[in-house]
């Protein structure tokens, strides 16, 4: 190297040529990361168990040579499995996976009164990762790919009743730091854990509304704003590409600074 490290220029499409699934990718931040993979310059499959919003999105992108959808339950492990292979036969390779399924409401029914078949159902993302990343990972190994498991900052702190979505994403943190350190080097493996995402605007087209916020939401957050999937999305390319070669077995919080705000009761 010479004495004066040169400037290196950053490419403009990180993730060209490269083909990433996005599992719940439908919809809300999952459809806010795969866009990004898009505008990124990869191809993306998106998994869902919504077809008719899986449909609606290959519509409304129109870009049939870079974008697929394959009906999909990760909670299933032959689904997982068809899942793998249809992305393989669509695009000849796997270099990217996000792990974004899974239930998204937070708030459950009191601990005292979850049934045990509720429990499992709401850890349903911790399982559907574990499949993904098992049926992926020999295809991840072969492109030196990179995987993203979605958590959540109620990894890290709870409302009453969130038992079962806690331990999901906070089993997902765990797992995530664990698979970095067994399918490393090849492969990476980093998570997100959003805040506050706004998802009203994201979903299939009968269900889209204008989000009702007010300046108070807006105001809790120290960027002055509640998030966007877009913003998730940002943060996911730059995880699943060459720029964060050196970045692995961390958990990323993107919250707009909620979770380093003091709050005290008036």
């Amino acid at each position: 190297m010479p004495l004066t490290p040169p400037i290196t220029d950053w490419p403009a499409q990180p993730l060209r040529d490269r083909v990433v699934i996005v599992t719940g990718g439908a919809q809300g931040v999952g459809r806010g990361i795969a866009q990004a993979v898009l505008g990124a310059g990869g191809s993306v499959m998106i998994a869902d168990l919504d077809a008719d919003a899986g449909r609606a999105c290959l519509k409304e992108w129109a870009l049939p040579e870079r974008a697929a959808f394959q009906r999909a339950d990760v909670a299933s492990e032959r689904s997982v499995q068809a899942l793998m292979r249809a992305t393989q036969k669509r695009f000849g390779r796997i270099d990217g996976l996000v792990n974004n399924a899974g239930i998204a409401s937070a708030h459950g029914t009191p601990l005292a009164q979850m049934t045990l078949a509720e429990w499992q159902r709401r850890l349903s993302s911790l399982h559907g990762a574990f499949l993904c990343s098992k049926h992926a990972l020999p295809a991840l190994q072969a492109q030196g790919g990179s995987i993203i498991n979605i958590a959540s900052t109620r990894a890290w702190q709870s409302e009453a009743d969130s038992e079962a979505y806690a331990a999901a994403k906070g089993g997902l943190v765990a797992f995530t730091h664990s698979l970095a350190i067994s399918a490393g080097p090849e492969v990476r493996v980093n998570s997100i854990s959003p805040g506050w995402i706004t998802t009203d605007a994201w979903q299939a087209p009968a269900r889209r509304r204008t989000p009702k916020l007010s300046r108070r939401d807006h105001a809790q957050h120290a960027v002055g704003r509640v998030g966007q999937p877009e913003d998730i999305g940002a943060l996911a390319v730059f995880l699943l590409s060459d720029l964060s070669g050196f970045i692995t077995g961390q958990d990323h919080i993107a919250d707009g600074g909620m979770t380093r705000k003091m709050i005290y009761a008036p």
